[in-house]
C-alpha cells in the first residue's frame, strides 16, 4: 500500500490515492470507535443504492487506522462551483437534488439524529435551565426516519468525467429529519461566508421539498427572515 500521493488533508485524517483506491490514515490519537463508526455508517448506506465509493477495507498503518475505498476520479462539486461561478445556480439546483435524493432513503440501523443531539445537549456546557430547554424543544419536533448526511456540502459531492455524482463522508451519517440536513446545509454555506448561495441554496430547497410540511414551509422562513 502506496503513500506517497495526498489527495486532502482534513483535520485529524489525511487522504491518499493508491491506484484505484482511496485511503484515509486517521490521527494517531483518533477514536477508533469513531473510525468504525464511520466505516459502519459507510457500508449500511451502501446498501441504501447511493451512489458513493464502496469500501475495502478497514486496517492500521503504522499504528493509525484507516479505512480503504474506491477512488473515484473527478472533480469536486466545490472546485466545479469555483470554476464555472456563472452557472452557480444551475449546481446548487443539482446540490439539492442529490440530497432529496439522500433524504428519501432510509436505513432502519444508522444511530437517529435525535439521539445524537440529546447527548451533544447533555455533554455541552450550557447551564441546566438551557439544556432542560433544548432537550424540551427537541422531543417536540416530529420524528422521521430519512437518511441525513449530517455534512453536505459541495465539498463531498465529487462529479467523474461522464457525470455521474458520487457522495463522500458518511461520518456523520444518521436517520432523522431532513430538515435539519437542510438546516445543516445552510449553515455551512453561511459560516463559510457565502451568504448568497445560502439564501439561494434555501430557496431551491424549499421550492422542490414537495410536499413541504406546514412546519418546514415555516422553518425555511424563519432562516429568511434571519438572513435578510
Amino acid at each position: 500500500m502506496k503513500l506517497d500521493r495526498v489527495i486532502a488533508v482534513r483535520n485529524n485524517k489525511t487522504i491518499y490515492r493508491d491506484g484505484d483506491r482511496c485511503i484515509k490514515v486517521f490521527s494517531q490519537d483518533y477514536s477508533k470507535a469513531d473510525v468504525l463508526n464511520e466505516a459502519l455508517n459507510q457500508a449500511r448506506i451502501e446498501e441504501t443504492g447511493l451512489n458513493l465509493p464502496k469500501i475495502l477495507e478497514i486496517t492500521t498503518i503504522d499504528g493509525k487506522w484507516a479505512i480503504v475505498t474506491e477512488y473515484i476520479k473527478g472533480k469536486t462539486l466545490a472546485e466545479i462551483m469555483e470554476e464555472d461561478e456563472e452557472n452557480k445556480e444551475k449546481y446548487l439546483n443539482l446540490l439539492v437534488d442529490l440530497q432529496l435524493e439522500v433524504n428519501s432513503k432510509t436505513c432502519p440501523l444508522l444511530g437517529k439524529l435525535k439521539d445524537k443531539m440529546n447527548r451533544k445537549i447533555s455533554m455541552s456546557e450550557l447551564d441546566a435551565t438551557t439544556r432542560y430547554d433544548l432537550h424540551t424543544r427537541l422531543e417536540g419536533m416530529p420524528k422521521h426516519n430519512k437518511v441525513c448526511h449530517g455534512d453536505f456540502n459541495p465539498s463531498n459531492i465529487i462529479i467523474t468525467e461522464d457525470g455521474t455524482p458520487y457522495i463522500i463522508d458518511w461520518a456523520h451519517a444518521t436517520q432523522g429529519n431532513a430538515s435539519a440536513d437542510a438546516a445543516r446545509t445552510y449553515l455551512l454555506f453561511w459560516l463559510n461566508g457565502d451568504i448568497e448561495g445560502a439564501k439561494k441554496y434555501l430557496d431551491i430547497f424549499c421550492q422542490k421539498a414537495t410536499p413541504p410540511s406546514s412546519m418546514f414551509r415555516n422553518g425555511c422562513r424563519l432562516w429568511q427572515h434571519h438572513s435578510r
